[in-house]
Order: C-alpha cells, then sequence, then structure tokens
C-alpha cells in the first residue's frame, strides 16, 4: 500500500513536471526610444535568450520616432534569421512606429497596433533634411528596395511599404489593417495574444501563446547607462560640461573639482560619441566657438571674438551629430546652452571692461590725478606729501620762472620710476 501510494505521488510529481516544462513563456521587450546601436544590442540579446531558453514567443512593444538606419537594419536581420516567433506592438494609445520602426512592425511574424497609434514616414532623412540630390536619392531607393523586400517575405502590402519610404506615407491603426500593413488591432496585450493563438506562421509554426505566461526582460545596467548616453542632448551637455571644466582647472592651478569633474562629464560624452554619429564639421564649430569666447577674455576685442564665438557654437552644437531634425540635438537644449555660456562670457568681459575704464587703483599709476602739499621748495625738484606719504617729487615744467613753495597745494600728472611729477593748484593749501 506504501508502495502503491508513493508511486502514485512520484508518477503525479513528473506529470506536474513535465506540464510546467511544457508550458513556455513569452519574453516582453519594451522599446520607446531611438532605434540606436544599444537599441540593436538588447533586441539582438533578447532573441538569443529567446533561442537558448525556447521560448514560445518574443514580444517587442515599439513606441520610436525611428533612428540609424544600420541599427535597423540589424535588428530587422535578427529578426528575420530566428526561428522563434516575432510579435511587434505598437502600443499604448499615442504610440508611433516612425522611419525606422515602421520597417522593424513590417519585418515582424506578427504586427498588431493599439488603437490611436500610427505607423510610416520611413523616409530616409538627411542632416540638412535634404532628399533632391544623387546621393540622397540613391539612400531613398535603396530603402524602398528594402522595404518591399521585407513586406514581401511576410506577405504585406508591398506597395505601401515603398510609398512609406519614398514619399513619407503614414497610417492609422485602422487604415494600417484596412491596407494589409498589419495583421490586428489589440487594446492591450493579452487580446493580442488571444487574437493571435492558433494561427500558423509562414515557416509553419503553430502559435499557441494565449495561455502562455509573460516575462518582462529589462535593460541590464549596462544598457540603461549606454541608453541614457545614446541621447544627443545628454551627449551634448556632458560634453560642454567636461570642456569648460577642464578650461577652469587650467586656468585655476592646482588639481581641484575642475579637472575631475570635467574629466568624467568628457570621458562619457566620449563614450556616447563613440555610439551616435558625430559631425567633424559640427565638432570643429563647437570647439572653434569655445576658443574664440575663451580667448576673448584675455584679449581687448570688446567682446567681438565672443559675437564669433556664440555664432559658431550655435550652428556646430546643430551640427554636432549627423542624425534627422527630430532625433538630433534639441533646439531649445542648444538655445538654453548657448544662452546660458553667452550671458556668463558677456558678463566676464563687461566686468573686464569696466575695470579698464575705472583705471588702476594700485601702484604708481594709481597716484595719477591725487592732490598733494609741498613739503619743500620744488625747484624744480623737492618733497611732497601726497596721500598720507612723502614723495620726491618733481615740477611738470622746469623752465618756470617761479617755483612751488612750501604749502602749496600739487597735483600729481604723472611720475617717473619712484618720483612723482606734479604741478601747482591756483589755490593754496594748509599744511596738516
Amino acid at each position: 500500500m506504501l508502495r502503491a501510494t508513493v508511486g502514485t505521488l512520484i508518477a503525479i510529481g513528473l506529470i506536474v513536471s513535465f506540464g510546467v516544462l511544457c508550458v513556455g513563456e513569452i519574453l516582453h521587450l519594451v522599446l520607446d526610444g531611438s532605434i540606436n546601436p544599444v537599441t540593436r544590442d538588447v533586441v539582438e540579446r533578447v532573441i538569443s535568450l529567446a533561442e537558448q531558453e525556447r521560448a514560445d514567443a518574443v514580444l517587442i512593444q515599439l513606441d520610436t520616432p525611428g533612428g540609424l538606419g544600420e541599427s535597423m537594419r540589424d535588428i530587422i536581420a535578427a529578426i528575420l534569421e530566428t526561428d522563434i516567433p516575432i510579435l511587434v506592438y505598437v502600443a499604448p494609445s499615442g504610440a508611433r512606429a516612425a522611419s525606422a520602426g515602421a520597417l522593424i512592425t513590417l519585418a515582424a511574424d506578427i504586427a498588431a497596433m493599439a488603437p490611436g497609434t500610427n505607423i510610416g514616414a520611413a523616409t530616409p532623412v538627411s542632416l540638412t533634411g535634404e532628399a533632391d540630390d544623387a546621393s540622397s536619392q540613391k539612400a531613398v531607393n535603396d530603402a524602398a528596395a528594402f522595404a518591399r523586400s521585407i513586406a514581401q517575405q511576410r506577405d504585406r502590402n508591398e506597395e505601401w511599404a515603398e510609398l512609406a519610404v519614398t514619399e513619407g506615407a503614414s497610417l492609422s491603426a485602422e487604415e494600417a489593417l484596412a491596407s494589409g500593413v498589419i495583421d490586428l488591432i489589440a487594446t492591450d496585450i493579452p487580446q493580442l495574444l488571444t487574437a493571435v493563438d492558433g494561427l500558423v506562421l509562414a515557416n509553419g509554426t503553430v502559435l499557441n501563446v494565449a495561455s502562455v505566461p509573460l516575462r518582462s526582460v529589462g535593460l541590464t545596467l549596462r544598457e540603461r547607462l549606454l541608453g541614457y548616453l545614446a541621447d544627443p542632448n545628454v551627449v551634448y551637455i556632458l560634453f560642454l560640461l567636461g570642456l569648460f571644466g577642464l578650461i577652469y582647472e587650467f586656468l585655476q592651478p592646482g588639481v581641484g573639482f575642475g579637472l575631475a569633474a570635467g574629466g568624467v562629464c568628457l570621458a562619457l560624452a566620449l563614450f556616447g560619441m563613440q555610439i551616435l554619429p558625430v559631425s567633424v564639421v559640427g565638432l570643429v564649430l563647437t570647439l572653434f566657438g569655445i576658443g574664440l569666447m575663451v580667448l576673448d577674455a584675455f584679449t581687448p576685442t570688446n567682446g567681438i571674438l565672443t559675437a564669433g564665438g556664440i555664432t559658431a557654437l550655435a550652428i556646430g552644437s546643430l551640427a554636432l551629430f549627423d542624425l534627422p531634425g527630430s532625433l538630433g540635438v534639441s533646439w531649445i537644449t542648444v538655445l538654453a546652452v548657448v544662452s546660458t555660456i553667452s550671458a556668463l562670457f558677456l558678463f566676464v568681459i563687461g566686468k573686464g571692461l569696466s575695470v579698464q575704464r575705472r583705471g588702476s587703483h594700485t601702484g604708481m599709476e594709481a597716484m595719477r590725478g591725487r592732490h598733494g602739499t609741498a613739503r619743500t621748495t620744488l625747484a624744480p625738484t623737492g618733497r611732497v606729501y601726497v596721500h598720507g606719504e612723502y614723495w620726491n617729487a618733481r615740477v611738470v615744467d622746469e623752465r618756470i620762472e617761479q617755483s612751488i613753495e612750501p604749502g602749496e597745494e600739487i597735483v600729481v600728472i604723472g611720475h617717473s620710476g619712484r618720483i612723482l611729477t606734479v604741478e601747482r593748484v591756483d589755490r593754496p593749501a594748509r599744511l596738516p
């Protein structure tokens, strides 16, 4: 009896264990930013993890304004090469799959959108936004052919895929479904999984995902850091903070806060510049503008170099990264940073000019214009009492017939070494 009971329990345990092992999982990845090398690495890692764990599917929840073409192509290649079903879900409401995101959605085994979302506008955009020269037209033609091939492979609307690239066509979720661009509209993930359950993919895989648990896959610490550094606005600010930190340290002898903070900021900025495409022209203009403003603080140009530096810095900042306007450095960020730097340098230069206008308040130059009294006869040299001190003095014009007598008031008009040059003041002065 005991053996039968033990055997029954073991059998039940094996059945339960087998059932648990047979129940797979869906890896859920949320992409809600630009498509860049960090995004590519995350998608490739999740797909590789799904292959290793034999997951039932990978669900990519997408909300992106677009991004880099090379990163997009790598992501699409990873989606097309894997045997794991890839579901791309443009969500939540208000999200978009624009530019590179539109082609990634087309490449998915199952393409779905939430109500109130849109897809399209996949025209390659150059730094200047122009697409009428030969090289830009070649890029558009290449992207159009790539979009057609993806749509053809997934049996989706090839004509619209081409228009999305050549004419920047865009569709709402309902229009995309009616045009054969996506497979379905779902209000949430459970409804999506229920709707696609039992579908047979082109490779013969049957989706059994209705009751499969969903496991969210987050970003690693390294990926999060790289994700922040993939933001051109963050890299731009870190770059300028690093430069000004080092400039401050060079102008103030000793190792201190400027070197530490500036070095860290510059190191992070350079790390981010390895991810983002940097424009050499923009980088040179930015450095040139900063150099002009720093130089103006040490040269008497009355702000002319600063004006040129501000102009160069503004243009260089906008052109620092070779990205489309919506993905590059925000003009609001550039305006705020350039305005702050300009105000700082104009304040410094203004203080310098005011000091120059006031003249010197120390040394022999500070004696010019001061009044005093003659203590001995100046014929032409003698002793005077000025500013609480006794000085050797010489009359400004040695040819005068009448000397300056003791007690007469004098005014300093210059000096020769440590000897003051003075002249008589018309009214007499009383000896102190």
